[in-house]
């Protein structure tokens, strides 16, 4: 029997930015484990998953009782893992959530699922705010979209 909604959290060892930041700990626990709680926190929820390519992940999650599928190393970005981890999980809707997102709200990844069970016929959303400080306009590691009127994306950058 197929899980209804799965979130997917992408996680690899090798960023560019910061390697190893998944297994960093934060509170006495490494990050990718508040991630996962977060994720299970989300009320409408199957099963929460964290892909990776990286034995050290692995061991991390499975350490703290987290699900975990393998992935190649080849990706170039979480969506590709996501996509590859999807295709043996078997659910209706797939939930992308960074791995470096610890303090997201559970009820934020509960609109994404909403809009996704609201409109069967849309083949993805993603959660966007408002930029209100400027610093975040121009800091290159917060993602901006432009939206058309109807609130498609347009482009990320």
């Amino acid at each position: 029997m197929a899980d209804r909604t799965v979130i997917v959290i992408p996680t690899r060892y090798e960023s560019k930015r910061f390697p190893g930041k998944a297994l960093v700990k934060i509170a006495q626990k490494p990050l990718i484990e508040h991630v996962y709680r977060r994720a299970e926190k989300v009320r409408g929820v199957d099963r929460v998953v964290v892909a990776t390519d990286d034995e050290r992940i692995q061991r991390s999650v499975e350490e703290f009782g987290g699900q975990v599928v393998i992935t190649s190393t080849v990706h170039r970005c979480g969506t590709e893992r996501v996509a590859e981890a999807a295709e043996s999980l078997q659910a209706d809707v797939v939930v992308n959530l960074q791995g470096d997102e610890p303090l997201i709200h559970p009820q934020s990844i509960e609109q994404v699922i909403a809009a996704m069970a609201d409109n069967p016929a849309l083949p993805m959303a993603t959660l966007k705010t408002k930029i209100r400080d400027e610093n975040e306009l121009h800091n290159p590691n917060v993602v901006k979209v432009v939206t058309d009127r109807d609130h498609f994306a347009l482009y990320f950058s």
